[in-house]
């Protein structure tokens, strides 16, 4: 299961009852050059007990607003044929947000035959070159939304392109902050798939930014049935707030240490409370080393799954601990390999257990 001293580990079901031993990986011997220490001093029992930041007062109502909001503007999508990759036809896909932008994206259908569910595909801070279909089963309508300013095809589009101002872009103001424009753009991106491809049920897929801004999505919208994130971002601001990093929570800091009134803004935008409100599965892959999104946080994404499980939602926890996040590693692609096959896996019995429910 471990290659190189690590290993990594999936818990399921009664979720910390059933922790398989993750031994420490050699992380002196993989990142002799990282600036930073990206365990923070957390060792995965640690991690398990980060709580998720409590909500503040008026957070589910105004999630809850701004997607009615949202569910009340027209898409108006636009497809425009580019081929065939693997099991999916290609388009690229342009739509209507619910402040007026034009974005676009890529859409896939399946080339067998109809479709049984509806995947919403977000991106790192990267942004996305190209549709990745990895994580996709070959029966799955897909819409690869790119987030608002960035590439490759919404450089500068409602917001900046680079990570460093994307995540600053009108935080003065809940109503024009662009992490959560971005995530409510997600539920249009539903919408997109939906109109498209008709009633389907939806699973959310994101990764680093995309899971930060999936995981502040997925509660809301009553069409989804679970969700894999992966190194979720903006996660648990009590603790990431407070700590360095090499991505864009680095900048974040910066601006909040001088401008401490955007403490209070950021509670509205905090991942680990949004996952406290999930009603379906959910699978987390979480990090116990990573410069970029500090684990902590990561990991209270995934615990405020946990509590949500134990308080009966109907939510219910997959986590898979990887060794490191955002940095190559000896036996990654094995990891990543496996873990697009458990994304697929996931998304398969999210459906039974939506069948089995109704």
């Amino acid at each position: 299961m471990g290659v190189a001293g690590a290993e990594h580990a999936r818990v399921e079901g009664e979720h910390a009852d059933r922790e398989e031993a993750v031994i420490r990986p050699p992380y002196d011997d993989w990142f002799p050059d990282a600036p930073i220490d990206g365990t923070y001093g957390y060792d995965l029992a640690g991690l398990r007990a980060v709580a998720p930041v409590p909500a503040p007062a008026g957070f589910a109502d105004t999630w809850r607003r701004w997607r009615r909001e949202s569910a009340a503007v027209a898409a108006q999508p636009e497809l425009t044929p580019l081929g065939r990759s693997g099991a999916h036809d290609v388009f690229e896909v342009a739509f209507r947000t619910v402040d007026g932008l034009r974005l676009r994206g890529w859409f896939g259908m399946p080339a067998a035959g109809p479709a049984r569910v509806g995947v919403v595909h977000s991106h790192g801070y990267g942004g996305r070159d190209a549709p990745d279909f990895s994580r996709v089963p070959a029966d799955a309508a897909v819409i690869f939304p790119v987030a608002r300013g960035l590439g490759a095809l919404n450089i500068e589009v409602g917001a900046p392109s680079t990570s460093e101002r994307h995540v600053l872009h009108g935080i003065d103001d809940p109503e024009t902050y662009a992490i959560g424009r971005c995530a409510i753009d997600l539920w249009t991106a539903g919408d997109v798939l939906v109109e498209v491809a008709g009633d389907l049920p939806l699973y959310l897929v994101g990764e680093s930014f995309g899971g930060g801004i999936g995981a502040l999505a997925f509660p809301w919208d009553d069409r989804v049935i679970g969700a894999t994130l992966v190194v979720p971002s903006f996660g648990q601001y009590d603790i990431r707030l407070r700590v360095p990093c090499a991505g864009s929570g680095e900048p974040l800091r910066r601006y909040v240490a001088a401008h401490p009134e955007a403490r209070e803004v950021l509670r509205l935008f905090d991942a680990s409370t949004a996952a406290t409100f999930a009603r379906v599965p959910v699978r987390v892959e979480a990090a116990l080393w990573d410069a970029n999104v500090p684990a902590p946080g990561q990991f209270a994404v995934a615990n405020a799954i946990a509590r949500a499980q134990d308080a009966g939602t109907g939510a219910r926890l997959e986590l898979e601990v990887l060794p490191a996040g955002h940095a190559e590693y000896p036996g990654m692609l094995r990891v990543v390999a496996a873990a697009a096959a458990a994304t697929r896996a996931h998304i398969a019995a999210s459906l039974e257990t939506v069948a089995t429910r109704y």
